[in-house]
């Protein structure tokens, strides 16, 4: 597993007094801007150590900021005067890094795709007790494949949260800061029920929509219920290479998602592919149970309605889908913006099938992943 850190980072050079380059790998050079530069300031009167935030707001910066004279220190460290009377020492290394990262890039594992070929599952044994570095494998393959399987979590009551703690913080919705998955009459919401489910991101009418879910099967004694997972990330992909029309119609349109039961009414829009400020492919939003999507122009939905069908055809291609069986004590945590997840039928007949369920942020699992990283450095 390769960290985006070990990419190779450009060099900072002085090439005059007063212009620092950064030499990219590929022999381009790129100059630092003088204000990219007099925002990362590090001096005491630019910023505060212990928090790492500035002491000073960057827009009050004069925009014709420049550099006055840089001196070599050795080490690999500049110390750069600025026109506005500031100087400051600066490591280029550690620019460097910086530097190195793609736009968007929040300096993760890089991602890897998957398809229903895949066998070698990340699965692993749970210890609540399991150290930085074994702590740190668990994330970093999570982060990657957008999901882990855990086998040997205690089959008690809340287990689901005490692992859903050891990445981030559990977040409480209208279901509680847990949620029972079993057939039940009555139920407010099919997942609580034995039909099948097909493949789904959970709470699309949430904002913001939970990042990672996690279920903990507690006991499964019937046949049925698979789950079943996909990597949206890998089909949407696929479908902006095979289809751009459909692709850029699903990013394009505003579906209206809705739940409802006697005591909540929840309602959110999201394109069903949405894209980041670099034009990235950021999340999926998909949930056939629960989409409206506005009454447009009749070639504009024509459009949609199509690439709509082409992608959740896509999505329930047994050639980008993997099923497994939780068994008791078997817990899988998934990224709910990225993979889209579902089950098969089962007969409660046979027995009992209870998963418990809870949700935390993404943001959990990445700023873990960040710090192990720092804390098991040799």
């Amino acid at each position: 597993m390769t960290d985006n850190a070990t990419r190779e980072p450009p060099r900072l050079m002085r090439v005059s007094d007063t212009e620092l380059v950064a030499r990219m790998p590929d022999g381009a050079a790129v100059p630092i801007h003088p204000i990219w530069l007099r925002e990362r300031s590090e001096a005491p009167e630019a910023m505060d150590r212990t928090t790492g935030q500035r002491l000073h707001d960057p827009s009050d910066l004069p925009l014709d900021l420049s550099i006055t004279d840089i001196l070599d220190l050795g080490a690999d460290r500049f110390e750069v005067r600025f026109s506005d009377h500031h100087a400051a020492v600066y490591d280029a290394a550690r620019l460097a890094r910086e530097i190195a990262l793609p736009a968007g890039d929040h300096d993760l594992p890089p991602v890897r795709l998957w398809t229903g070929d895949l066998t070698d599952l990340p699965r692993f044994a749970w210890d609540a007790a399991a150290d930085a570095a074994t702590r740190r494998t668990w994330v970093e393959a999570f982060l990657e494949y957008g999901f882990v399987i855990f086998s040997g979590v205690p089959t008690t009551d809340r287990s689901v949260i005490r692992v859903g703690e050891t990445f981030g913080h559990v977040r409480h919705t209208n279901f509680g800061d847990l949620f029972d998955v079993r057939s039940v009459p009555n139920a407010n919401d099919l997942a609580y029920t034995a039909i099948e489910l097909g493949a789904h991101t959970d709470n699309p009418y949430r904002t913001p929509v939970p990042g990672v879910q996690l279920l903990h099967c507690l006991i499964n004694e019937t046949t049925g219920g698979l789950s079943t997972l996909v990597d949206g990330l890998a089909v949407a992909t696929a479908l902006r290479e095979r289809d751009p029309e459909a692709f850029a119609a699903l990013t394009e349109t505003p579906v209206r998602f809705r739940f409802q039961d006697p005591v909540t009414e929840l309602v959110a829009s999201a394109p069903p592919i949405e894209l980041d400020v670099t034009g990235a492919i950021r999340g999926i939003h998909m949930s056939p149970r629960l989409d409206y999507v506005p009454l447009m122009a009749p070639d504009r939905l024509d459009a949609y309605y199509r690439a709509r069908k082409v992608f959740d055809h896509m999505l329930r291609d047994p050639a980008f889908e993997i099923r497994f069986l939780l068994e008791d004590g078997d817990l899988v945590m998934f990224d709910n913006v990225r993979l889209l997840h579902g089950r098969t039928s089962f007969d409660p007949s046979e027995g009992l099938r209870h998963l418990q369920g809870c949700y935390i942020d993404i943001d959990g699992p990445r700023s873990l992943y960040r710090v192990l990283r720092r804390d098991t450095v040799a």
